[in-house]
């Protein structure tokens, strides 16, 4: 399963290409893809028009959508924070550690352009879908 994170969608949705927006739009409707609950808020918050925000909502809803947090996930996600702290590596947004930690407990590959996610990748075992699509 692949998780996409909104920095590749938000880019998709704008018409913008990018590697991963490529990749996204060779896998749209051949590989098994989720969103996270918290992406799809992320997503979903930017559309100005109602029929852009209806449309979208349409299409990310009909993947797999994954609740991203709970007790554990927060707790994981907490002890990678310090982990990458030990490493000179400071995360910017908790909510890609959540989304991190997410797809490393249960094994996902992340498509994502936000480089956040680098030091997850590097010392902690997260999958990065580019070089399985490429």
């Amino acid at each position: 399963m692949i998780l996409v994170d909104s920095s590749v969608w938000i880019d998709f949705f704008r018409g913008n290409s990018t590697p991963q927006t490529d990749a996204l739009d060779a896998i749209l409707g051949h590989e098994p893809l989720a969103i996270g609950d918290l992406i799809l808020v992320e997503v979903l918050q930017g559309f100005r028009l109602d029929r852009d925000f209806h449309q979208a909502q349409r299409l990310l809803t009909s993947l797999t959508v994954i609740d991203l947090g709970g007790r554990a996930v927060a707790i994981q996600a907490a002890h990678n924070f310090r982990a990458l702290r030990l490493f000179g590596v400071t995360i910017r947004k908790t909510i890609d550690t959540l989304i991190a930690t997410r797809c490393i407990n249960d094994s996902y590959a992340l498509l994502y352009s936000d480089k956040d996610f680098d030091p997850f990748v590097d010392y902690l075992g997260l999958r990065s879908a580019m070089p399985f699509l490429a």
